[in-house]
Formats: structure tokens, C-alpha cells, sequence
């Protein structure tokens, strides 16, 4: 089975200078807890609930300024659409990752992965295994 038939298709995303209240917004009124950051058509990074809270509000800084740019994740590990499901399985247990975007042959992000996604598609050993494993403890 391919990462496509099993990723929920069709993300929204934000550019890096979409205010932080903008996101938390778009995050409340699609119940998502992650949207990917793009410029230029290209992936730059995630802004996820816990980037929002531990990079915005901790930082000291005035939350009305901050942007997407400044609280995302960057170096943003994906998966592509053609790859094998288990794959991109293992990605997420490896990397403790409970959401993927997915990009297609030309590099466009074209949907994304998460445990929800898998525990509806895939075996109950394989979704019970990527949820034990993503969400053990940081070392």
C-alpha cells in the first residue's frame, strides 16, 4: 500500500509571515494541530499547537507580532506520495513524528500523514506499533 492511498489529501498551509493568531485560528476552525509553512511554493517548515505555546508564549515576546516564521519547526521531515506505506511508517516511529506532509513527484505538497490516518488504514499491529513508538518518551 502507497503513503497516497492511506494520507488525508489537500493541506492548508500558511507563509511564514501569516500572524501567529492567523494560524491559531486556522488551527481552531479546521481542528488540525499542525500547518505546514511554505514559501515559494516550497515547504519551509510546521507550525504545530505545541510549537505555538512553547515558542510563543514562553519566549517572553509580544504574541500579536509573532508570525509563522518565527515559532515554526524547521528542517521538516517528509514523505512522499509513491513511497511505501510502511516506509513512512517507520519515518514516523524513528523521528517520534504523529504527522508527515506528504509531497508528490514534483514536490508539492499534495496532503498529509498522521496516526489518525494510519489507524484507520493499516493493520491494528502496525498502527498499535507507529503510536507506541511516536509517542515514548523523549529521551
Amino acid at each position: 500500500m502507497q503513503v497516497n492511498q492511506v494520507m488525508h489529501s489537500g493541506v492548508t498551509w500558511v507563509e511564514p509571515d501569516v500572524p501567529l493568531t492567523e494560524v491559531a485560528e486556522k488551527m481552531r476552525d479546521d481542528d488540525i494541530g499542525a500547518i505546514p509553512v511554505g514559501n515559494n511554493d516550497k515547504l519551509i517548515g510546521m507550525v504545530t499547537d505545541r510549537d505555538i505555546v512553547c515558542r510563543g508564549f514562553t519566549n517572553g515576546r509580544d504574541f500579536d507580532s509573532l508570525t509563522a516564521g518565527d515559532v515554526m519547526t524547521d528542517n521538516i521531515v517528509y514523505c512522499k506520495s509513491d513511497e511505501e506505506i510502511e516506509d513512512a511508517i517507520h519515518l514516523m516511529e524513528d523521528k517520534q513524528l504523529r504527522r508527515l506532509p506528504v509531497i508528490d513527484e514534483n514536490k508539492r505538497m499534495v496532503g498529509m500523514l498522521s496516526l489518525g490516518d494510519i489507524s484507520h488504514k493499516v493493520s491494528r499491529e502496525q498502527s498499535g506499533e507507529v503510536i507506541q513508538a511516536v509517542s515514548a518518551h523523549h529521551a
